[in-house]
């Protein structure tokens, strides 16, 4: 009895399943429906001529995307054998192109086989993906995978295959898409057309980022009506453990207009004034000659590890030592209230640049341990902040925006975020398409590999079977340079 109610709940079950179009499984939970497919048909039969000349671009481009896929691959192999050889893993700011997940595929010819890596990002979420940005990733994941078959499936019906349905389907965390086309239409048609449908996804994958990256760049244009840029940089968060934290440090809604003597009109500024900072000597401040001998005071200098030189109390939370040379060349050290000798300063680089006046006047410049900076943050109306530390902490735990709000109610983050999504859909869009493009089984590259070389050897190779052959040795090495930049990529990630 135990067992039939358990065998009639499994079968109830499964019928309920069945019913709603849900398929679940280890790992894997799918949904498949129908009521999409009026709105497809309307789609694929919308302005047929204008349709072939577009899926016709399509091709072209989904062909070069192939060889060219096979090209970047190569490429990022070599680059990272290169770097695993000879140095330590670079810094993560750098774009070196990373694989971060593969979604195997299951039955249908078109299944998107949601193979993802980023180009600028490099983001594995629980290993170096904030979660703040989780949103985003799944997200741009998605639309990336709907639009990659929603490209299949019009182009399908515009070539008179019989279109089943449309469905997502989560693979252990990561969403995608799908279209269930007619397979044997599919082989009925000739290879030119079924190269239109394969390279459907991969051209509107392309289509998707261009389109992202044009709305990135002319993103000012669009919301000047609600937002200025070209002013500062808007300070939009500011980490709790971060040393811009404090009574004088910034704070949400605080416009950054210059770092030392770097103006800073947007976050590009920022980024540049701060990696500028990063790469050139501390810069010094100017102080008339009097006023240095009136603020400094007796102190015992010392020599720290690094080699340089320390004049104040560790104790010390507003003096910090400085160094000069007098007339005679000879450095002498001192050791000086930061606030009282920086505020309202001309920055310097040697004594010359400080005799602009008739007023004796020296160039003082902070003497701190290697890659440390003194660094003076104007944001108007408040008085400057002073960061002592590597800018590269600055730059991590202050985010900012290059548009300002025009009116009080208007969100400062709303910019941000379409800014942020944009890049994400660039990136993640654009990856899928060269990733996707590749001839590896049961990616779209091996149904437009197939095509392709039907369409162009078959006056060569008269042989199907020889055919077969070529596309099947061409297959494995594109799968066996997927799965080497695959595994090397997630190691080079974690491994960080």
């Amino acid at each position: 009895t135990v067992l039939q109610s358990s065998s009639s709940l499994k079968a109830s079950y499964e019928d309920w399943l069945l019913t709603y179009g849900l398929s679940v499984s280890p790992f894997h939970m799918r949904w498949q429906t129908a009521l999409f497919n009026r709105q497809f048909y309307n789609w694929g039969r919308w302005k047929p001529r204008f349709l072939y000349l577009w899926f016709s671009i399509g091709m072209v481009f989904g062909i070069v995307a192939m060889f060219g896929s096979v090209i970047l691959l190569g490429k990022t192999l070599m680059q990272t054998l290169t770097q695993m050889l000879t140095e330590a893993p670079k810094a993560q700011n750098d774009r070196v192109l990373q694989v971060v997940v593969s979604v195997v595929s299951s039955g249908l010819p078109l299944r998107n086989c949601f193979v993802l890596l980023s180009c600028l990002h490099k983001q594995v979420p629980g290993v170096n993906l904030p979660v703040s940005q989780l949103a985003y990733f799944f997200s741009a994941i998605l639309i990336s995978g709907v639009i990659h078959e929603v490209g299949h499936g019009v182009a399908a019906i515009r070539e008179q295959v019989r279109f089943n349905g449309f469905g997502i389907f989560i693979f252990i965390v990561y969403p995608g898409a799908f279209v269930d086309l007619f397979t044997t239409h599919l082989q009925l048609i000739s290879p030119v057309q079924q190269l239109r449908i394969f390279c459907a996804g991969v051209w509107h994958n392309f289509v998707l980022g261009v389109a992202s990256l044009i709305v990135l760049f002319l993103l000012p244009a669009i919301l000047f009506p609600f937002y200025y840029t070209g002013v500062g940089a808007l300070v939009t968060e500011v980490t709790e453990d971060s040393p811009a934290n404090g009574p004088r440090g910034l704070f949400v809604g605080d416009l950054v207009t210059s770092l030392q003597d770097c103006p800073v009109y947007s976050v590009e500024d920022w980024n540049y004034c701060l990696g500028d900072i990063t790469q050139k000597s501390q810069i010094g401040y100017c102080i008339n000659a009097a006023t240095l001998q009136q603020l400094s005071f007796p102190a015992r200098v010392y020599r720290r590890l690094d080699g340089t030189v320390e004049c104040c109390s560790n104790n010390s939370l507003t003096d910090i030592c400085f160094s000069y040379s007098n007339n005679l060349d000879s450095h002498s050290h001192a050791c000086l209230p930061a606030r009282k000798v920086i505020e309202a300063s001309q920055v310097c680089r040697t004594n010359m640049d400080c005799q602009k006046h008739f007023v004796p006047s020296l160039c003082v410049t902070p003497s701190l341990e290697n890659q440390t900076r003194l660094i003076r943050v104007k944001h108007p109306p408040h008085i400057d902040m002073l960061f002592v530390g590597h800018p590269m902490h600055l730059q991590y735990t202050v985010s900012l925006s290059s548009f300002v709000p025009r009116h009080n109610f208007l969100s400062i983050n709303l910019p941000v975020v379409i800014e942020t999504f944009c890049k994400y859909l660039i990136s993640l869009s654009g990856a899928l398409a060269v990733i996707n493009a590749v001839p590896c089984f049961a990616l779209d590259g091996q149904w437009i590999l197939n095509s392709f070389l039907e369409a162009t050897l078959s006056s060569l190779i008269v042989e199907k079977q020889n055919r077969e052959l070529v596309g099947f040795l061409i297959l494995l090495a594109g799968s066996a340079l997927l799965a080497a930049n695959v595994a090397l990529g997630l190691w080079m990630v974690t491994a960080r």
